[in-house]
C-alpha cells in the first residue's frame, strides 16, 4: 500500500521505562493533524530493509497543537526501533503519515469499558482515556488493566494513579507477572485473572484489547464466553 508521508519534526524524546521511549512529533503548520483516539501512524525510516515503514499507535489525545506522541519499545532484533533509539532525538527530522486505523471508541459510550493491555499496548488506551476525560464525554466506568513484568516497566504510572484518585469512574489496575509479595503490594500474575474475577456471568461491558499476540488470543477466547455479543470485543496487536 502506498502512503503519503509528511516531513515532520521530533521535538523531544523522553525515557519512560528501561527500553521504552516517548517520541513527540510535530507536523508542518500547513498539515491539518486530526485523528481519533486509537489510531496509529506510519514512519518511513532510512533502514536497510525492503520494507522501510513501521506502524506505531498514538499515545496522546487529539489536540490543537499539530503534535502527537508515540510510545515505542526497543526491539534489539529489529531494524526500526534500534534506528529510532540510536539516531532520533529532539530536533530530528522524520517522515510520518497522517493517522490511520479503525481501532476507536464508539460515538456514544453507553456502557462500562475495560481496557486490557500488555506493554506498550497501553498507548492507544491512554489516547482514548484522556480524550474522554479532557473533553468531558459521558461515560459510566472506565477500567484500565495493564500487564507488565516488573514494577519498573509500568508506563505512565504516576499519571494513571493520579487519574484514579481524581476522576470518578476511572480505575487503574496494574498487574505484574514477575513480582513477589515482598516487593509489590498490588496484583501479581496476568491480566486475565482480573476480568475472570469481575465477570462470571454474561455482561454488556465493552472490552478493548491491545498488546502481545498471546495475550490477545487467550483474552479473546475467554471473553467470548462472557459477552452478550462478540462485537463487544475490540482488539489490536502490535507484535
Amino acid at each position: 500500500m502506498a502512503y503519503t508521508y509528511y516531513n515532520c519534526t521530533v521535538t523531544e524524546v523522553l525515557d519512560e521505562t528501561p527500553g521504552v521511549k516517548r517520541f513527540f512529533i510535530r507536523y508542518p503548520d500547513e498539515v491539518a493533524l486530526r485523528f481519533k483516539p486509537g489510531q496509529f501512524i506510519m514512519l518511513d525510516l532510512p533502514i536497510n530493509s525492503k520494507i522501510t515503514n513501521r506502524s506505531y499507535s498514538i499515545a496522546s489525545a487529539p489536540g490543537t497543537d499539530n503534535m502527537l506522541e508515540l510510545l515505542i519499545v526497543l526491539n534489539p532484533q529489529g531494524l526500526g526501533t534500534p534506528y529510532l533509539f540510536d539516531h532520533i532525538k529532539g530536533g530530528s527530522a522524520i517522515k510520518a503519515t497522517l493517522p490511520i486505523g479503525k481501532f476507536s471508541l464508539p460515538e456514544t459510550i453507553d456502557r462500562d469499558i475495560m481496557f486490557i493491555c500488555t506493554g506498550t499496548g497501553v498507548a492507544p488506551f491512554r489516547s482514548m482515556i484522556f480524550d474522554i476525560i479532557r473533553n468531558k464525554k459521558p461515560y459510566t466506568k472506565l477500567s484500565l488493566v495493564m500487564g507488565v513484568r516488573h514494577e519498573s516497566d509500568l508506563m505512565y504510572r504516576k499519571e494513571f494513579e493520579e487519574l484514579a484518585k481524581q476522576v470518578s469512574g476511572f480505575e487503574y489496575i496494574p498487574v505484574l507477572s514477575r513480582a513477589t509479595p515482598d516487593t509489590w503490594s498490588g496484583r501479581i500474575g496476568y491480566v486475565h485473572q482480573i476480568y475472570r474475577e469481575r465477570y462470571n456471568e454474561p455482561t454488556n461491558t465493552l472490552f478493548y484489547l491491545c498488546g502481545w499476540t498471546a495475550m490477545l488470543k487467550e483474552a479473546r477466547e475467554s471473553l467470548q464466553q462472557i459477552v452478550l455479543d462478540r462485537k463487544q470485543i475490540k482488539f489490536e496487536s502490535y507484535d
